[in-house]
């Protein structure tokens, strides 16, 4: 199903003449303990808890009870008002509640705007193991905005700007670059931004149109993903989570490193997306001693094939090959140049 897009940082409006144009006999608006005093009032509410801790099947079934509370149906609306953790779980409750309601996103952070609200990816964490759970549910429609990130962390910030570099990786070098000269301390220009969020979840949504249950082209989007789940997940494990953003720029580091390895990719691309990841998001503290739970991690990766580590990996710039199968002493030799490059 294709969704509708919507750019523009009149919020309200949006959601008032989609709820209009609608003929559901119920709206009830899913937001996080931070994004409920967003709500405009007129939907019922249910709240959850927020960061990925709260991503849980206890949430679910929460939200779930909720709904059944409310006497939803399968003509209901629901509208996930929040950052990725809303939008992903919301959507699966959204998708598997009666077999299927129609849901509206309207993601308040820059990751959930350029990566879990857009392209029909649903679900929560379990046993440890990120979005183990989940199933392929797009949004009727999505609404894009800046106007909520004023209120963001910088920590938040950075975490969704790491999914934006991945996005001109996969398609355009002087996007690319331009991203890398971003300066985080400045005020937000939100219509630029807003321009940027243009170009890069357009670049999502080509890919998922060609291939939306991830049968082929749209692993291109799992670039970083590989090393950078493994990441996120043994942080999780030790009970010490680090922003999903941030796992991610370290695994493009990674992956990057890797397709120098295997692809020849540029090697002053790697120093520069490096240097900027280095200057831009804190390492994580992990020795060679982790190496091998990393790769056990990447090896029960959904993205793993016949038991072997595959990534997506650049040849250059907009470049990219699916399936590449890496070696575990391809990927210790490039956690060790990522090591040195972030000083861990």
């Amino acid at each position: 199903m294709k969704q509708n897009l919507i750019f523009t940082n009149d919020v309200e409006n949006a959601i008032s003449h989609l709820i209009a144009d609608s003929n559901h006999n119920m709206t009830v608006c899913i937001a996080d303990v931070n994004t409920a005093r967003f709500a405009l009032g007129k939907e019922r509410l249910i709240v959850i808890p927020d960061g990925d801790t709260g991503k849980s099947l206890a949430t679910v079934c929460r939200v779930w009870d909720a709904l059944e509370e409310f006497g939803a149906t399968r003509h209901s609306l629901v509208i996930n008002l929040g950052g990725g953790m809303v939008t992903d779980l919301g959507g699966f409750a959204a998708a598997t509640f009666k077999r299927g309601m129609r849901f509206i996103n309207v993601p308040t952070t820059l990751l959930g705007a350029v990566d879990a609200a857009v392209g029909g990816k649903t679900g929560f964490n379990y046993n440890g193991l990120k979005n183990e759970i989940g199933a392929f549910s797009p949004a009727s429609d999505v609404i894009i905005s800046t106007r909520y990130f004023d209120t963001l962390p910088i920590q938040e910030l950075k975490s969704g700007y790491a999914e934006v570099i991945k996005h001109a990786m996969l398609d355009d070098r002087d996007e690319f670059l331009r991203l890398l000269e971003h300066d985080f301390n400045a005020p937000i220009n939100h219509d630029n931004l807003l321009e940027h969020l243009r170009h890069s979840v357009q670049v999502k949504v080509d890919i998922v149109a060609r291939d939306p249950h991830e049968q082929g082209e749209r692993k291109a989007l799992n670039l970083g993903h590989t090393v950078g789940h493994a990441l996120e997940s043994l942080a999780m494990q030790r009970g010490k989570p680090v922003p999903h953003g941030y796992a991610v720029a370290w695994g493009l580091v990674t992956e990057a490193i890797l397709s120098h390895i295997i692809l020849k990719f540029p090697s002053e691309d790697v120093h520069r997306l490096g240097n900027f990841v280095r200057d831009n998001y804190r390492g994580f503290p992990f020795t060679c001693d982790d190496y091998d739970d990393l790769l056990a991690l990447m090896h029960h990766d959904k993205k793993s094939r016949d038991g072997e580590i595959t990534c997506t990996l650049l040849a250059t710039i907009g470049d990219y090959r699916i399936d590449q199968t890496v070696t575990p002493d391809d990927v210790t030799a490039a956690l060790d140049i990522l090591r040195d490059h972030l000083g861990l």
